[in-house]
């Protein structure tokens, strides 16, 4: 297969609460949503499999793993464990919480070997995407971190060289951590600077250390940043990042939480920045890789209005075959899921400009953009950051 969809029901067991912002209800709704419009074959969804202990000791510590283990089996909270960022309004602890995670890493591991093995160059877990969560702790609906233990587990079993690069409105620390001293893990990310936005890292000074020096790189964003602003610091980044570094697999992480209705964060894309960033990617990708890709999900809490329809769009590019923006909603999903929402569905798949609200002050947010440009170039001097591509 040129792509795979890796998908299964066990991914809705990784529910918090309720009236927690993070629902899996996004992964169900997707998935309808692809298979409505004719683009997910049967032959293309695979299943993963839980990870293992083995696996998620890849990313975490021992003692972080048993105790995410034994409050899984009794869904309560007990003293101190707020300080390893579980019993928090974030993230609270919930009955099979330990399992509800293993099948989120599994599916990007299982993403790892199927590409791994060449049984395909392509493929998407859209449960996976949980950058936030570090070595002995959770943080920003992060129990595991499955980016983190797929691409060492790619290292162990293939020793190439991967870039990760995001574009969630939050900056992924759990993954800089990681890799903040590694030279063949280049960490990219695209995200709403910290001075305004959880988890307040991500800055253009952070750029790695030790062997790792200069295989980190941050683009800050300003709040109200938009389709337009974002598209051009991304062009000319990304692919230079992919140019120099020259990847034997690039992992991306689509968090659509940047989108304008976003409730978590205060960037303005729409559905333009992330198909037409999603397309570039897949050029790059073919023009300066031997082709690798695994994606996966992340944020985005407009669950039904927007997620939906972003990682649909997503799927179209990763097989190849992009919809066009004049693609309706199927009315039958429509029907399916409009009285789960709170708020009207979109009828059509791409956003339309009258249905936001001109940016305030757009010249103060272009000008923050294009400084935080010029820190990078002050970063990283043999840089060609000039020309977008």
């Amino acid at each position: 297969m040129d792509a795979v969809f890796i998908y299964d029901e066990a991914y809705t067991q990784y529910r918090f609460h309720a009236d927690h912002p993070f629902n899996p209800i996004r992964l169900e709704a997707t998935h309808d949503l692809a298979q409505s419009l004719g683009i997910l074959q049967p032959a293309a969804l695979l299943h993963p499999r839980p990870a293992t202990i083995d696996d998620l000791l890849l990313a975490h510590s021992p003692h972080y793993v048993d105790l995410v283990q034994r409050l899984g089996e009794t869904g309560r909270t007990t003293y101190g464990i707020e300080r390893l960022g579980l019993g928090t309004d974030d993230n609270p602890v919930f009955a099979g919480m330990h399992d509800a995670a293993r099948w989120a890493v599994g599916g990007t591991v299982r993403a790892a070997v199927e590409v791994a093995n060449g049984r395909t160059r392509r493929a998407l877990n859209l449960a996976g995407g949980l950058h936030h969560a570090g070595h002995g702790h959770a943080s920003g609906f992060c129990i595991y971190n499955d980016v983190v233990v797929a691409i060492r587990w790619l290292r162990r079993e293939t020793g190439w060289r991967i870039l990760y690069v995001e574009t969630d409105a939050h900056h992924g620390d759990g993954v800089q951590q990681a890799f903040y001293e590694d030279p063949d893990v280049f960490v990219l990310s695209l995200h709403e600077s910290g001075q305004y936005l959880f988890p307040g890292t991500g800055a253009v000074s952070e750029t790695g250390a030790g062997p790792g020096r200069g295989t980190t790189l941050n683009v800050p964003l300003a709040p109200a940043t938009d389709d337009a602003s974002w598209l051009d610091l991304y062009r000319r980044v990304v692919p230079e990042a992919i140019r120099r570094f020259q990847p034997d697999l690039v992992l991306s992480q689509h968090g659509c939480d940047g989108h304008y209705w976003d409730p978590l964060a205060d960037l303005c894309a729409t559905t333009r920045f992330y198909t037409e960033s999603v397309g570039d990617l897949a050029r790059w990708i073919q023009d300066y890789t031997p082709g690798r890709w695994i994606a996966v999900g992340g944020g985005g809490y407009q669950t039904l209005s927007v997620v939906p329809r972003v990682w649909t769009l997503l799927w179209s590019q990763l097989i190849g075959a992009p919809l066009d923006d004049k693609t309706p909603v199927p009315a039958p999903w429509l029907a399916d899921w409009q009285p789960h929402a709170v708020q009207t569905l979109p009828t059509a798949l791409y956003d339309r400009p009258e249905q936001f609200h001109p940016i305030r002050d757009q010249h103060r947010m272009r000008k923050s953009n294009q400084e935080t440009l010029a820190a990078l170039s002050r970063q990283f001097p043999a840089w060609d950051f000039d020309t977008p591509r």
